[in-house]
């Protein structure tokens, strides 16, 4: 069953549900109402009675007494101590009742009996007769009318069930169709995604931001989330590509080479296993950064501890000396001690040291300063620079600002600022890059306490 007819179904069932349990307690409240209050009424008649009896003369028989305050559609009755029944009078109408099973209670009872379909208020008082003897006067009312009555009542409140339904059913399809209506249009707009291939939105009303908008809101978010997440896949995957397209001609033309004269000319082939080496090596870099960058957030294995910053650049500001034989000045105007994940903050200091190396001859400046919420790390460089509009792009994948510069000179692939914006992000790190085309480049690594240095 669909959720627009369970709505409906379960909505209207609800309110007729609902609407029945109001109709048979008003019905039930009126009949306890009108019952007891002709049973009242029967109690006052048979009370009156029992005080004519007591002011009636010696002389006068039960029957007469009686009969002087018999009720209109009533009866009223002795029964002896014995159980025989005694004096009677009844309106004529209800003769019939004379012929009715009596019995001595010799206590006051009141209740509602049925004699041929039809209701009567029955009230039973012991009374003292003038011999002295104990007796019980019992009054009979008919209840035809009140019957008749609530009859009609019942006819009538069943009838505005069945007429109130009517808009009940209606109502419950218009707010079944209010509630399905940004679903059913989630879906439409997720149909024509798959067939189309193209995102679209879930329009958006103006005045209302209930539960529904919201919904329809996150929805129109997670599209947009979507697509800018497809068209950098397909970005990716297109740089990617090209990116190891190279490396694989070049690979595949020194291996023809090879083939055709290798044994020929020994010279030609240290050449071609050289630029075999060299290719491969960097398709294993390029490979190993893609699937770094690939990693969620969440995949980063981050162990934060606290680290002597001075002392970790230091050693690795003289195992990049050594490996590298660059000069490299280090600033340590404080030493801080830095929460963060050590060998990922290794990985962040390599990526930038190199970049650093690549773009410039000059000597490399290492500085280490703290400020009032946190500490600072700068890696200066004096090379070529960026130019300011390229700032904004030097994270985005692949992207390299001296497309001019062959790999063969600078070794990258774009990559390595992208992959420490991600390291920075797992770490809790800020990396910022402030450069000037032709005086050269400062990175700055921020621990945590400010977004800005």
């Amino acid at each position: 069953m669909k959720l627009r007819h369970r709505v409906n179904l379960y909505t209207a069932a609800m309110f007729i549900v609902l609407l029945i349990i109001i109709n048979v307690s008003i019905y039930s409240v009126f009949r306890s109402t009108m019952l007891n209050s002709e049973l009242e009424r029967t109690a006052g008649e048979a009370l009156h009675a029992i005080d004519g009896l007591n002011k009636a003369e010696g002389n006068l028989s039960l029957e007469l007494v009686l009969r002087s305050y018999v009720p209109v559609n009533g009866m009223l009755q002795i029964v002896k101590a014995d159980g025989n029944p005694g004096a009677a009078a009844a309106d004529p109408n209800l003769l019939s009742l004379h012929h009715l099973p009596v019995d001595f209670y010799q206590k006051e009872v009141r209740e509602i009996r049925e004699h041929n379909g039809t209701p009567y208020a029955f009230v039973s008082i012991p009374i003292i007769l003038n011999n002295g003897g104990m007796a019980d006067l019992q009054a009979t009312g008919n209840l035809a009318q009140t019957a008749e009555m609530l009859r009609s009542l019942r006819l009538v409140l069943i009838l505005v069930t069945v007429l109130a339904t009517i808009p009940v059913l209606l109502s419950s399809a218009l707010l079944s169709n209010f509630i399905i209506r940004p679903i059913a249009s989630m879906i439409n707009t997720m149909k024509e995604i798959r067939e189309s291939g193209q995102f679209k939105r879930i329009p958006l009303p103006k005045k209302s931001k209930d539960e529904l908008y919201q919904m329809a809101e996150t929805f129109n978010k997670m599209m947009h989330l979507l697509e800018v997440n497809y068209e950098k896949q397909g970005q990716f995957i297109s740089n990617a590509s090209h990116e190891l397209k190279t490396p694989l001609t070049v690979i595949e033309s020194y291996a023809s080479l090879l083939k055709r004269r290798g044994r020929q000319q020994p010279e030609l082939f240290d050449e071609a296993v050289e630029a075999i080496h060299s290719e491969a090596i960097r398709m294993r870099d390029l490979t190993q950064q893609l699937l770094q960058l690939a990693k969620h957030e969440d995949q980063w294995q981050v162990t934060m501890e606290n680290v002597n910053l001075a002392s970790i650049t230091e050693a690795l500001v003289s195992s990049f000396q050594k490996a590298y034989n660059r000069s490299i000045e280090l600033n340590i105007q404080d030493r801080p001690v830095v929460r963060t994940d050590q060998q990922m903050f290794r990985q962040l200091f390599y990526i930038l040291m190199d970049n650093a190396r690549k773009y410039s001859e000059d000597v490399i400046t290492v500085n280490i300063k703290t400020f009032s919420d946190g500490a600072v790390i700068e890696i200066a460089d004096r090379g070529i620079g960026i130019p300011a509009d390229d700032l904004e792009k030097i994270f985005d994948r692949f992207y390299r600002v001296d497309k001019a510069r062959t790999r063969k000179k600078t070794g990258g692939f774009g990559l390595g600022l992208s992959l420490a914006k991600e390291i920075g992000e797992a770490m809790d790190a800020d990396i910022q890059i402030e450069s000037v085309e032709s005086e050269g480049t400062t990175a700055r690594i921020i621990f945590p306490g400010t977004t800005s240095y």
